[in-house]
């Protein structure tokens, strides 16, 4: 793992809402994530994490503060700068899929590869729909898949391009225990290989324990426990 900083959030402070019914929802987050590291974000619903989660993709501006992400400071971009950056710098994998209908497996996986002007894009996204098992079902569209197999193609997206930061929100939440735990190893497989960095989503402990670090966020202040051995085999 690199001592360089994949990460840094200075005194975050964000709120949502309008007039009477706004939330505060981060409140003077600092936090700094290594290159390579794998970080869990747990705690309860409605506590912040996909907020935070969010603003580290560049995907919700704060407040105030200071975002800092692979080298480049997000609060001087604009929004066609930042979607440029996701799509170099920033893999994303969400709980419902976020897949294109109209478009098959290979199709979906290929377009932020096209997005970057990258004319092996087709020849990529297969390499990567073959890298998570998907060989198979290069041609099929969303709703012929299982979710499972929907999951597997949002990972091979979100690898494409290669990224130095990996974000997943809740990637387990849509899926039985078994195609969860399947999903977990492809994952985690994918980010040691190419030694990305992980920030996840989860309400799984056994998950959590997976990486490197978990941090607790509560009534959008996060918490950290002393560093422990990384659980092996934990799933």
């Amino acid at each position: 793992m690199s001592q360089q900083l994949a990460i840094a959030l200075d005194q975050i402070e964000l709120s949502l809402g309008e007039g009477a019914g706004r939330v505060h929802i981060l409140k003077g987050i600092d936090l700094t994530i290594r290159a390579g590291e794998s970080v869990g974000l747990v705690g309860p619903s409605g506590s912040g994490k996909s907020t935070l989660l969010m603003v580290m993709a560049g995907l919700e501006r704060p407040d105030s503060g200071h975002v800092n992400v692979a080298k480049h400071t997000l609060q001087e971009m604009n929004e066609d700068q930042l979607a440029k950056f996701r799509g170099k710098h920033v893999g994303i994998i969400f709980q419902s899929f976020h897949l294109i209908p109209n478009m098959t497996a290979l199709e979906n996986t290929a377009i932020p590869l096209e997005l970057m002007g990258n004319k092996n894009a087709r020849q990529l996204a297969e390499q990567e729909l073959t890298s998570v098992g998907l060989s198979h079902r290069l041609h099929h569209y969303p709703a012929q898949l299982s979710g499972g197999e929907q999951q597997r193609v949002a990972i091979a997206r979100a690898l494409a391009p290669n990224p130095e930061i990996l974000i997943a929100d809740e990637p387990t939440g849509n899926l039985d225990e078994t195609t969860g735990k399947q999903i977990i190893e492809l994952m985690f497989n994918a980010q040691e290989k190419r030694d990305t960095t992980l920030v996840l989503v989860t309400h799984d402990p056994s998950l959590a324990q997976r990486c490197d670090r978990t941090i607790t966020v509560r009534e959008g202040n996060i918490f950290e426990k002393p560093a422990q051995q990384k659980a092996a085999g934990a799933l």
